[in-house]
């Protein structure tokens, strides 16, 4: 009995939202016009089906890759100062993946007695269905509020009520060109009151190196990781992209500051799109942008905060300048 109580007191806590992250049509139409692009592009997001998902997770534990456990150690030394500047009871995370170090936000207002929701927004339904049940237990009487679905799309589903502390964490700021960035965090601004917070992780600038060896590891994680979006692309769109036939790519631009992921063809081939009524003609060497990661110092971050409508209120960064979170506020 008291089991069925405590299972049913868990469901009355947890609220999903499942919506599409973009109507069939759309998603057609995007890929479409991608591959039509010079150079040819997918989009970032088709990586994270269910395997994508769990391949970025092992990513983040791997010894070159820094950002993830460089931004733990941020939020464990900053998350009760974080807590206490905004006041927060309701914590909206955008991206949110496995929530895994969400709970160190979570764990500060709880100290500081003021949790009462968390809203994670992410494309990965069975991601947010787990995290909802899994902190709904740790944590007794927090409401979870979940959106399967583009968090692009789909601000209008921040919960109402509350004082409001949304997170973005992770650097994937940078997945996005610096016009697309200002779009998205002005999006976020307009869904805010005055007053209300936002915490932005950001990636920094530093040495080449440092930055390619994260992005081409030596167990070939994140080259899986790139080539699985081809698969995911075949079930999306009834295509027959050989991933054998490709390899990863990562490099540094200079002149851009950001970083490129790529999939090189090895040979020439010809691909046929069934669901989308295209086909292709690749030339060996020919290559797909499937992701870009800008890297920031303080001066960028400002000036995507100031024109996305936000004042920044406090900067964090480690001991070796690697990475960064930003508190900005709601003018």
């Amino acid at each position: 009995m008291n089991a069925n109580r405590s299972e049913d007191d868990i469901e009355r806590r947890i609220l999903v939202e499942v919506l599409e992250p973009l109507e069939r049509g759309d998603t057609a139409s995007e890929i479409r016009a991608g591959l039509l692009k010079t150079p040819r592009e997918i989009s970032s997001k088709f990586f994270y089906d269910n395997r994508g998902s769990a391949l970025f997770e092992r990513i983040c534990e791997l010894p070159e890759y820094y950002p993830t456990r460089t931004e733990r150690a941020l939020l464990e030394r900053n998350a009760d100062r974080i807590v206490e500047a905004s006041g927060a009871d309701v914590l909206v995370e955008l991206g949110s993946g496995s929530s895994t170090k969400t709970r160190i936000l979570l764990d500060a207002m709880e100290r500081a007695g003021h949790l009462a929701v968390y809203a994670p927004i992410d494309v990965n339904e069975s991601f947010v269905q787990k995290v909802a049940v899994n902190l709904t237990v740790s944590y007794p009487g927090l409401r979870v509020h979940g959106v399967a679905g583009d968090f692009v799309k789909h601000l209008e589903c921040f919960p109402d009520g509350g004082r409001r502390l949304v997170i973005f964490l992770g650097g994937t700021i940078g997945n996005f060109r610096p016009s697309e960035a200002i779009s998205i965090l002005f999006g976020v601004c307009e869904k805010l009151r005055p007053g209300e917070f936002f915490l932005l992780g950001a990636d920094l600038i530093k040495d080449v190196n440092r930055l390619e060896a994260a992005y081409n590891d030596s167990q070939g994680v994140t080259a899986e990781f790139n080539l699985n979006i081809l698969r995911v692309l075949n079930g999306l769109v009834d295509s027959d992209f050989d991933p054998g036939a490709f390899e990863h790519r990562a490099f540094y631009s200079r002149e851009t500051n950001w970083i490129e992921m790529r999939l090189r063809s090895t040979r020439r081939q010809h691909v046929q799109l069934n669901g989308i009524d295209l086909e292709l003609e690749l030339q060996e060497g020919e290559e797909i942008l499937t992701e870009i990661s800008s890297k920031y110092d303080r001066g960028k971050v400002g000036v995507l905060l100031e024109e996305s409508g936000f004042e920044m209120i406090d900067w964090m960064t480690d001991p070796d300048d690697l990475f960064s979170l930003s508190l900005a506020r709601k003018l």
